[in-house]
């Protein structure tokens, strides 16, 4: 190969892993009038569904969702052909893609007061889709998840995903943290699917579940949902369409609530912290917070003792966005 064209490929290299870094860094300082926008946006060959709309230093943007991958993004209007629609009629007109039957498969599942929503995805193979809670806590980060995940995947899956359910509390508390976890995936070590897990998370340690969490009196749920993602936006984190209700409590009346907000609740078949075993396809729970580190303990414990399937690709983890796809792909 010659010299210039070495160069000419080196550059182009470079420029690309700024650009992915820039648009992975995106941050929303000046956020306003953030608000749930719906409706239909079109850019040939792609329907994306509109969730909300804002504007930031004098522009609009939108925040969009594949409804066929669950991909999530933050765009401007005038790239798409757009009808704006009632949420009712949005829903409608997505009814038959794979996001509208997880939304409606939550609805179906709401009346349980603990761990309503989606619990497992790919139920046909071998490894899991991890998911760990960013709570409001005075404990560092536990970074022991992170970094043993990427010492065992490193050479079968780059970047390794997870999903992280952050609260507001925890993001304006844990700044370095944050960071570090933005720097991991910047360097695709990791790929982080971010859950909404409510500004605030409130908890009593008195009060009974059903006047507990997001169930307590007076709870407002707009405030709790929405400046969560104006949060997320302002440290360059991108919203996707899930969300994780503090201590997975909630009610009918309320995952009703959150999906009229397009968000999908995301349970657990395996939290670890309370001795349960994942299956195949499970969604597993842990905290990395620094609160669990028994929870922690028994995940290393996981990967060790799977180390072997892991070398050899048969035991994975799941991007949990692809997990619930092919969940409700095909299904009615």
């Amino acid at each position: 190969m010659n010299k210039p064209l070495l160069k000419y490929l080196l550059l182009i290299l470079i420029l690309g892993s700024l650009q992915y870094k820039v648009a992975a860094q995106a941050n929303y300082r000046k956020i306003e009038n953030y608000k749930p926008f719906y409706g239909w946006a079109h850019h040939a060959p792609q329907d994306w569904m509109i969730l909300r709309q804002f504007e930031n230093e004098g522009k609009t943007y939108y925040l969009l969702v594949n409804p066929q991958t669950l991909v999530t993004k933050i765009d401007e209007p005038g790239f798409y052909q757009v009808k704006p629609m009632s949420i009712t009629e949005a829903r409608d007109f997505f009814k038959n893609t794979p996001y509208q039957k997880a939304l409606r498969r939550s609805e179906k599942q709401s009346v349980a007061l603990q761990d309503a929503g989606i619990e497992s995805g790919i139920p046909k193979e071998t490894g899991i889709s991890l998911t760990a809670d960013l709570c409001p806590s005075h404990r560092p980060l536990d970074r022991r998840i992170f970094t043993d995940i990427f010492t065992e995947f490193q050479k079968v899956e780059r970047p390794a995903p997870i999903a992280l359910s952050v609260t507001g509390v925890w993001m304006r508390q844990h700044p370095q943290d944050l960071e570090w976890l933005k720097q991991m995936q910047a360097k695709h070590e990791i790929y982080i699917t971010w859950i909404n897990h409510s500004f605030n998370h409130r908890v009593s340690a008195k009060a009974p579940l059903k006047e507990n969490f997001l169930l307590e009196p007076g709870t407002d749920m707009n405030y709790e949902i929405l400046e969560t993602e104006k949060a997320m936006l302002k440290n360059g984190l991108l919203p996707s369409v899930f969300f994780r209700f503090p201590g997975l409590v909630s009610d009918q009346q309320l995952v009703y609530k959150l999906t009229d907000y397009g968000l999908i609740p995301i349970g657990t078949d395996a939290w670890l912290a309370k001795g349960q075993q994942p299956q195949a396809g499970s969604i597993v729970l842990i905290h990395g917070n620094g609160n669990e580190p028994t929870g922690v303990n028994d995940f290393i414990k996981l990967l060790k003792s799977e180390a072997g399937s892991i070398a050899k690709k048969q035991w994975l983890l799941y991007d949990l966005r692809e997990s619930v796809e092919e969940e409700f792909e095909g299904s009615n």
